[in-house]
């Protein structure tokens, strides 16, 4: 029951992201890390369960190679002489795997049959990006509403940026703007404070903004939703948060 309950928590919370939350936090982009990232799994042969024809059917396989030349991917057949001749008809494949308890999917477009090292296997087109949810993502937790944390940031121009956040992780934050606050992906706010709940500790870091994205709400208003990455981030401080999100995980454990 807890664990169906932590995966519907999950779920809930990669659904209220945006687009470009999602992508930011969960994917891996670019030619060179996708090869990289596959060329890994290759070298350990590491085994996926690939689904296929809408999701009907589905067989386990191991990543054999990387053909980097010709941008393929070569994994092994199916035990399965009939899933086999199947395979290649599908037009979406998804794979799924977790090396390492860390959730790793991708999808792919139609497979062909090929000879790899002497044994028959399937070439693959490689994916336009990898998902990767990474054990400490799922410890990305909701801040509370009421009297909601408040990330301070001072800016080039020396303006002050005062802002509630929607979320936190010992990585970065969300922020909640209810209009354009002008932060540009990439930008260096090199003098950030807040204060964790119940703590009156002051946490000073400098933080990188990684997207800002304007989303319009039900009631017709627009509100803007900004990632920020920590950086420098002092190691008492990170265990300091560390602590904070365990707690707040526990609490809500405690209840379902």
């Amino acid at each position: 029951m807890r664990v169906t309950t932590r995966c519907n928590q999950i779920m809930t919370q990669i659904t209220q992201l945006s687009e470009s939350e999602i992508e930011e936090r969960f994917h891996i982009t670019g030619p060179t890390a996708i090869l990289f990232t596959l060329a890994g799994h290759a070298a350990h042969k590491e085994s996926f369960t690939v689904q296929f024809a809408e999701g009907r059917e589905h067989f386990l396989t191991n990543v054999l190679a990387v053909d980097e030349e010709n941008g393929r991917l070569i994994i092994d057949c199916s035990g399965s002489a009939d899933l086999n001749r199947q395979f290649p008809q599908s037009k979406r494949n998804v794979f799924v795997a977790r090396p390492g308890g860390i959730h790793v999917q991708f999808s792919t477009g139609p497979a062909r049959l090929v000879s790899f090292e002497g044994a028959p296997a399937f070439s693959i087109a490689l994916p336009k990006f990898i998902m990767r949810l990474q054990r400490r993502e799922f410890f990305r937790i909701e801040t509370p509403h009421v009297k909601p944390l408040i990330f301070h940031a001072r800016l080039h121009d020396t303006s002050l940026l005062s802002l509630p956040a929607h979320d936190i992780s010992v990585d970065g934050i969300g922020l909640t703007a209810g209009r354009d606050p002008g932060l540009s992906q990439g930008l260096t706010l090199s003098n950030c404070h807040f204060v964790l709940p119940e703590d009156d500790h002051e946490v000073f870091l400098q933080a990188v903004v990684r997207h800002s994205t304007t989303q319009e709400l039900r009631t017709g208003l627009s509100q803007w939703r900004i990632g920020l990455k920590f950086s420098g981030l002092p190691h008492a401080d990170e265990n300091r948060l560390q602590r904070y999100i365990a707690h707040v995980e526990l609490e809500r454990h405690e209840l379902t």
